[in-house]
């Protein structure tokens, strides 16, 4: 399976919504990501394995020193083969060329194996407010 990632790749607005229903358990929806995107990120990694997106993340940031991870998705059935942690490794790496010094993320206790073992986020306490 060769599989390539990209950063600030170039994808359509479909297969995002597709990957995100099918990560998320939802059904697609109409958001534009691209503009999206373009308005409020730092970047984005697509991995692709061949013509098909597998997989998707959204770095986001304040403008200055602070970049988070969001809607980090691997394809089902591609998942458990180490896409997630290498969109993970390219958007750290790609926010530290950009001089950012934290990338924040959260998650559900669920995925606490992924984003602390397997990419090497550290734990913290945060404070979370629903709207």
């Amino acid at each position: 399976m060769t599989v390539t990632f990209e950063w600030r790749g170039d994808f359509d607005n479909a297969a995002v919504n597709a990957l995100h229903a099918e990560g998320f358990e939802h059904p697609p929806l109409p958001i534009d990501w691209r503009a999206q995107l373009q308005r409020h990120s730092l970047g984005w990694v697509c991995a692709w394995q061949h013509d098909r997106l597998v997989g998707f993340v959204n770095v986001a940031w304040d403008g200055g020193v602070h970049a988070f991870v969001l809607d980090t998705v691997v394809a089902r059935r591609n998942r458990r083969s180490g896409i997630g942690a290498e969109l993970i490794a390219v958007a750290v790496r790609e926010a530290r060329a950009a001089k950012c010094e934290w990338l924040h993320v959260d998650f559900d206790d669920g995925l606490r194996r992924f984003y602390v073992d397997a990419c090497g986020f550290r734990p913290t306490d945060a404070g979370l407010i629903r709207l």
